[in-house]
């Protein structure tokens, strides 16, 4: 029966931080809301919104998607992520030094190829 009284006790738990995280995404939709009205420069006004945006992604992502109770998953998976992320940042760079360095060596070749299939269509 102790059981029992765990169980429900650890269900109103979360019922109440789901319903304080949903009171706190309420009032910061209001703020976001009262914030537009604001007459406020365009970088302040993006930058405020961007930081409200930010609040409300990390309170679903923490209590909704539970990844509040996941700490090491949530490093380990950040961790690739970070890794993945500048792996295809080098992509793109290492292509472009490849296209140069297969363009000094392809040029010369290609242009002289040129004038000798000119020379086979004069004929």
């Amino acid at each position: 029966m102790s059981s029992d009284h765990g169980h429900g006790a650890d269900f109103d738990k979360h019922v109440n931080a789901a319903l304080g995280v949903f009171v706190a995404l309420l009032c910061l939709t209001c703020v976001t809301v009262k914030v537009a009205y604001l007459d406020l420069p365009t970088h302040e006004a993006i930058a405020l919104a961007l930081v409200i945006a930010l609040v409300k992604g990390g309170l679903v992502a923490a209590f909704f998607m539970h990844l509040i109770s996941e700490r090491k998953l949530i490093f380990s998976v950040l961790g690739i992520t970070v890794a993945f992320f500048f792996v295809l940042l080098l992509v793109p760079m290492s292509t472009s030094i490849l296209d140069h360095v297969g363009h000094l060596i392809v040029v010369p070749h290609a242009q002289a190829a040129e004038p000798a299939e000119h020379a086979g269509h004069a004929e």
